[in-house]
């Protein structure tokens, strides 16, 4: 989708800032030649956050930033001089944002809402001047610490939409029609499969003011999770929904088939999906009868509320958004929504299928470090060693 601003996945390499060496410092003043040590700590270098920010909604701010490097932290200095402090960088990202390790598919972290603050690489703390290592029995030590080194990783931000209602169905079932009648958003709509293909969200009024969010995705075909299509890409986005309403169009010769294909691929693709509530919406009742729709509710599955609709007549809308209101404020989907903010789990990438969906994005090239001089200080340190932090050290 070369043309469309819908970034939903990024690959960017992060990395944060090393601590800044601690000074290794003795006091040479006229009248004062037992000065002492007085060597300064060093600073701390910055850290990687992600910051979730609501002004967002796709990662198109983020598509060609591809490195994102921390400040780091300065050394230490003589007369106990501390050397100064790495900015953090924050990573501004739209609720629901994912991050996986690029190389490993491991998932790392998960922003869901607007202002959640998550440190993806902590900065490296700065070394100790060898003013902190003065003791009754060496008044004068001639070692400081280096700064701790910085963390490092390539990593995918996911984008997953969130949104109340989640629409699921076969391409030319009817959601870009049913989402253009319900609210103002204008998905486009043609009379062949997969004419969605970048997620959308409207927003559906409904009575006293009240509304709710409904999120199209492109069509999904049978063998969707196992990457047929473009199920695999976009089934992401209804992992978040409270509700799924599926939609079979009337003229199916297999009503209640279409339905279990189309639950079968969200059973494999996240079996947690089954545990949301669910409604079924039979679209394109303007071309049956009232006798046939009697006849077809019969052959539905009965677990299940079940409207029979026509996006294009507007038959059956007000009753559908009753159910979906209904449906929504359950006290059952209420509870499950409490407790998935903190049980929501994020399955690990699987590498293999991953690297067909970034081959439109394009591969960044692997990134080898090269460190900063370390011969920068003003002090002579070539007769001098620096140690390793302490294990019982604090600071």
């Amino acid at each position: 989708m070369p043309e469309s601003n819908f970034v939903d996945y990024v690959k960017i390499y992060c990395r944060s800032g090393k601590g800044g060496r601690g000074s290794m410092h003795l006091r040479h003043v006229k009248y004062n030649p037992n000065g002492g040590p007085d060597g300064g700590d060093g600073g701390k270098g910055g850290s990687i956050i992600l910051r979730g920010n609501h002004n967002y909604w796709t990662l198109l701010h983020l598509k060609y930033a591809r490195h994102i490097f921390a400040e780091h932290g300065g050394n230490g200095g003589k007369d106990k001089c501390h050397g100064t402090d790495g900015k953090d960088v924050y990573i501004d990202v739209p609720p629901g944002t994912v991050v996986y390790n690029a190389e490993t598919g491991k998932f790392v972290c998960d922003v869901a809402y607007d202002g959640q603050e998550v440190m993806l690489l902590k900065g490296g703390r700065g070394g100790l001047g060898n003013f902190q290592f003065r003791t009754a029995t060496n008044q004068a030590p001639r070692f400081a610490q280096p700064g701790e080194p910085m963390q490092e990783m390539m990593i995918i931000l996911e984008l997953k939409l969130l949104a109340d209602v989640g629409l699921v169905g076969f391409p030319n079932a009817g959601k870009s029609t049913l989402v253009s009648a319900l609210s103002n958003a204008k998905p486009k709509i043609a009379n062949y499969p997969f004419t969605t293909m970048e997620p959308s969200l409207g927003i559906v009024g409904y009575r006293d003011n009240k509304s709710f969010v409904m999120a199209d995705i492109p069509g999904i075909i049978e063998g969707a999770a196992e990457g047929k299509g473009l199920g695999l890409r976009f089934l992401r986005h209804i992992e978040r929904n409270s509700l799924l309403l599926f939609m079979v169009p009337g003229d199916t010769d297999d009503i209640k088939h279409e339905y279990e294909i189309l639950l079968n691929e969200l059973r494999q693709f996240n079996p947690e999906m089954l545990e949301k509530h669910r409604v079924l919406a039979v679209t394109k009742c303007d071309l049956l009868d009232s006798e046939l729709i009697e006849m077809l509710r019969e052959t539905l599955p009965e677990d299940l509320p079940v409207v029979f609709i026509s996006a294009v007549t507007g038959f059956g809308l007000d009753e559908l958004k009753d159910v979906l209101w209904r449906e929504l404020n359950a006290e059952s989907n209420k509870l499950q929504a409490i407790t998935s903010e903190d049980t929501l789990v994020h399955r690990d990438k699987d590498m293999s299928t991953f690297a067909e969906e970034l081959e439109d994005e394009g591969e960044l090239e692997d990134i080898e470090y090269i460190d900063e001089d370390e011969l920068e200080d003003v002090d002579e340190l070539d007769d001098y060693e620096y140690v390793t932090p302490m294990p019982d050290d604090t600071k």
